[in-house]
């Protein structure tokens, strides 16, 4: 895992093996990563989903390189254990470890792969079949934003321009729905429906579509959009994006991410994040105002209710209501 860093000096003596230069990854191992990729292609794996797999794979094929296994058959239950102890006791650049769900966003797709390696007769048995994986945190949003702090971020896009109305008509669409930065990114004009007032979010995540309401305000701000800053936008072939990049090219993730942080940051709350702080102030929002957690879970496109249930520990202003009605000391 060539952008890992080996900083903890506990660990020498669980990897002495450990080279002290990057070494070239191994053609076998690569090669059998290539063909898992093509499989989960043909399975019809999201791009998102196969880019991951991609990153952490090789990752992990690097990691191997360096303490020099290079072939299927050296791919055993220790060398797995020394790996996941590797991510225990890695340090960021910041000092800090990497989180159990980050640590099982890295661990998943390697037992992933390994497991069909034995499905396809490469491996006997799979050296992550015996591996406990971290459980999950349940974690809370780090940053959670307010009506009020919602408001100033959405004010932050100079409106006069093509791009700040651009901006500023997607940040309503994220707030209004509560959709992902990837089914942004990949809505099509032909995806709305103004008059109706519905988007419909094709192939998200779990590859299920799902239709949803868009609120006036926001159908407001993307109907203006529309008619005075997509057309400046485009130059030459125009790819149907709802929201194109300058040029009429598709946006990319990263790029989305950082439109949606500079402007979070240029509020002033002193609160960090992207897309992801609109998606939550939504489902925050909602449910504090009396919305059923099963309308926010179709809302956000989770499979399982039980994901849609963090924001019940989140959406504090009902609580509060009651806590100030019945505790004795709140009176």
């Amino acid at each position: 895992m060539s952008q890992l860093r080996h900083e903890d000096s506990s660990f020498v003596s669980l990897d002495s093996t450990a080279a002290t230069v990057v070494a070239t990854p191994s053609p076998d191992l690569t090669a059998a990563s290539l063909r898992y990729l093509e499989y989960r292609a043909m399975r019809g794996s999201t791009t998102q989903g196969l880019t991951a797999i991609r990153r952490y794979v090789r990752d992990f094929i690097n990691w191997c390189a360096e303490r020099d296994v290079q072939r299927l058959e050296q791919l055993t239950p220790q060398v797995l254990l020394r790996y996941q102890q590797y991510l225990h006791v890695y340090r960021q650049k910041n000092g800090q470890p990497l989180l159990v769900n980050s640590r099982l966003a890295k661990l998943v797709p390697v037992r992933g792969w390994l497991a069909w390696l034995v499905r396809n007769g490469e491996l006997a048995v799979s050296p992550a079949s015996a591996m406990e994986l971290p459980k999950s945190d349940r974690m809370l949003p780090r940053s959670l934003l307010t009506l009020a702090d919602v408001e100033r971020v959405l004010a932050v896009p100079d409106t006069a321009t093509a791009i700040g109305l651009r901006d500023r008509a997607m940040m309503e669409v994220l707030f209004s729905t509560g959709i992902r930065r990837m089914e942004l990114a990949g809505l099509q004009q032909t995806d709305l429906d103004l008059q109706r007032r519905v988007l419909l979010v094709r192939c998200g995540k779990g590859r299920k579509d799902r239709m949803l309401p868009l609120g006036e305000r926001a159908a407001r701000w993307v109907e203006r959009y529309l008619a005075s800053a997509r057309p400046q936008l485009i130059r030459g072939a125009d790819s149907g994006r709802l929201f194109p990049a300058q040029g009429g090219q598709p946006l990319s993730l990263p790029w989305l991410s950082q439109i949606v942080s500079l402007h979070a940051r240029a509020a002033g709350l002193g609160k960090r994040g992207s897309c992801h702080l609109l998606r939550h102030a939504m489902a925050t929002l909602m449910l504090e105002g009396g919305a059923d957690i099963r309308y926010i879970q179709v809302m956000l496109g989770h499979a399982q209710l039980v994901t849609t249930q963090i924001y019940t520990h989140v959406a504090i202003g009902q609580l509060q209501a009651v806590h100030a009605a019945t505790h004795p000391g709140a009176r």
